[in-house]
């Protein structure tokens, strides 16, 4: 966050230089004024993040100055400053939007402890703004989500469509979207959360593979200052900042078995405790859960809670890859196209025929994702022009029809660990290049990498 600037509004140049002076030396950006006239002039020239403001003033009273910095720069923290016997005017100014007080006579510590509380509200203020407008630019686009990112012709992605849409529906509903990585079921999270009741309410996805197995309960349900080394301060968790709205919960399947009789608890009781208190907080939320991986696998080699399973999957969308919806392939790649053009403010190219033939033949393990990969490398290699095959290199080896597997070449746990080490040899080792392949993060890779032991 950036040094916040704080202007010192009081008739007494003794208390206002006094402040400068201590507040400068502890590195805080500082603007004094010894009237109202003079604040004003300096709130014109200057980008003010906190007012500390006298109550008794010259030319109109400090509850005068709150109301005309409110009406004119609401984003700006107002800190009174009274003294004694005003503690009505106090709480009167609170009421207007005051963010706190302090009495007279005060310290220099007195006024930065209370610039660094309201700080602290800035801070936290700025993150919801953030997510409240990630949120409203997400529901103006959901209706192009839905045209474009799950756009196709294929009967599979229609129904997936449709499912998506009834589950919305629901205000209430927990959801199982499964699929392989990069085929979109995170979009299709959004689009149950937009489409829905919820959607003024926060969309919170957390990835449960990305999260240390030691911060995991932290990052869910919260923690209180000191509850751990580290804990500084005090801590909401996912289900309290997804209170009202939908908590989606990205690979599941991967999530640590001791923490799914906690997750168990929460979904059921609708209430949390913070790691450090003995209180329940009531929490209000969808969960809508991901996988990549098949639950009931892992539910009987004890690696999954079956009573977990059960509560999640009420509802189950199941994406297709994008191997087996080839009709979808050519709005895909139109799709884009325009969008990287637009993007990128370059001419819209045209499309070799060959280009589809060939792009129907590959059999895309990263899925969607891959194929808006390749198509951003293209535009960028192409530069205008036609865009042919040259700019898409595929790998051989999955042009190649499927052979038909044996009954032990199903487990997916050795497809997956097959998958790795073919791809990292086609890639000479590089873990970047092979994370792009599968479709997948690098540090997803390298976590995989070392759970089966691939050097």
């Amino acid at each position: 966050m950036h040094t916040l600037k704080t202007l010192i509004l009081d008739d007494e140049t003794s208390i206002t230089n006094k402040l400068h002076r201590y507040l400068t030396r502890k590195k805080f950006a500082v603007f004094c004024a010894n009237t109202p006239q003079e604040a004003f002039q300096v709130l014109i020239k200057n980008k003010i993040d906190i007012v500390l403001c006298d109550i008794l003033l010259p030319e109109m009273n400090g509850i005068e100055v709150l109301k005309r910095i409110k009406s004119t720069n609401p984003e700006i923290e107002v800190i009174m400053i009274s003294g004694h016997g005003d503690m009505d005017t106090v709480i009167q100014a609170i009421r207007l939007g005051a963010v706190d007080f302090i009495r007279k006579p005060f310290s220099g510590l007195d006024a930065q402890l209370a610039i660094e509380r309201t700080g602290k509200y800035i801070k936290l203020q700025n993150r919801i703004q953030s997510v409240e407008n990630l949120n409203s630019l997400i529901s103006r686009e959901l209706e192009n989500l839905i045209d474009q990112e799950c756009i196709g012709t294929s009967e599979a992605i229609q129904e997936v469509l449709d499912l998506t849409l009834k589950a919305a529906k629901d205000r209430d509903i927990n959801v199982l979207i499964t699929g392989e990585n990069g085929t979109g079921k995170e979009i299709i999270a959004r689009i149950i959360h937009f489409a829905s009741v919820r959607k003024e309410h926060p969309f919170f996805p957390v990835n449960s593979s990305a999260i240390p197995e030691t911060l995991l309960e932290s990052e869910f349900f919260g923690h209180r200052k000191g509850a751990f080394t580290g804990a500084t301060e005090n801590k909401k968790g996912c289900f309290e900042l997804a209170h009202g709205g939908s908590l989606f919960l990205d690979e599941i399947a991967d999530m640590p078995y001791s923490l799914q009789a906690k997750l168990l608890r929460a979904i059921e009781e609708k209430k949390i405790k913070q790691v450090g208190s003995n209180d329940e907080v009531p929490v209000d939320v969808r969960i809508i859960s991901a996988t990549n991986k098949k639950i009931k696998n892992l539910v009987k080699d004890n690696k999954f809670r079956l009573d977990l399973y059960h509560r999640i999957n009420t509802f189950i969308i199941d994406v297709p890859p994008l191997r087996e919806r080839k009709d979808d392939i050519e709005p895909l790649l139109i799709h884009f196209i325009n969008f990287f053009s637009k993007k990128k403010k370059k001419n819209v190219p045209q499309i070799s025929k060959n280009l589809i033939n060939k792009l129907k033949k590959y059999k895309f393990p990263g899925n969607v994702r891959e194929l808006k990969n390749m198509v951003e490398r293209a535009l960028i290699l192409a530069n205008g022009g036609i865009l042919s095959e040259e700019y898409f290199p595929l790998v051989d080896h999955t042009l190649e029809p499927v052979k038909a597997k044996s009954k032990e070449s199903y487990n997916f746990e050795q497809n997956e660990i097959n998958l790795i080490k073919e791809t990292l040899k086609i890639t000479n080792n590089s873990k970047v290049k092979a994370a792009q392949l599968l479709g997948i993060p690098r540090y997803t890779l390298v976590r995989k990498m070392k759970k089966f032991n691939i050097e």
